[in-house]
């Protein structure tokens, strides 16, 4: 006769402790990116622009567009954001979910933008320059 398989209470409740940590973490970084945001956007674009990853016609469009982005990241459901940053989660070994959505945004969408030259750099490039600004904004 097979044995029928219970799952260790204590092993269940580490997990559940656990999940509920991340969740709480990842709401009050969105709480945090929803005050912060359109601070954040124009960073994020000067920084680009300074450290010449990104070349473009128009420095107000490419904050704007920076802008929309967040906007888009706290509205957004999970599996949305999941389904956005699943192509760059392996750039980074521990990433924050705020960067890859933005790293991500520039890399697929942002370079199709009528006032973008080109973007220059590399994905961990743009990761790194873009998380720089994040993390001195949002605390996880």
């Amino acid at each position: 006769m097979a044995r029928d398989y219970r799952p260790n209470t204590r092993e269940t409740s580490v997990i559940s402790r656990l999940d509920s940590a991340k969740e709480a973490a990842r709401t009050s970084a969105l709480n945090q990116l929803y005050e912060v945001g359109d601070d954040l956007a124009n960073r994020i674009a000067m920084k680009l622009i300074e450290e010449k990853l990104i070349e473009t016609k128009n420095k107000k469009e490419l904050e704007r567009q920076m802008a929309g982005c967040i906007k888009a990241l706290i509205a957004a459901e999970d599996f949305e954001v999941q389904y956005q940053i699943a192509p760059l989660r392996t750039v980074v070994r521990r990433p924050n979910f705020i960067s890859l959505y933005m790293t991500s945004f520039i890399i697929e969408k942002l370079i199709n933008h009528r006032t973008i030259v080109d973007i220059y750099g590399t994905d961990e490039e743009i990761y790194e320059c873009v998380n720089s600004q994040v993390i001195r904004m949002i605390r996880m």
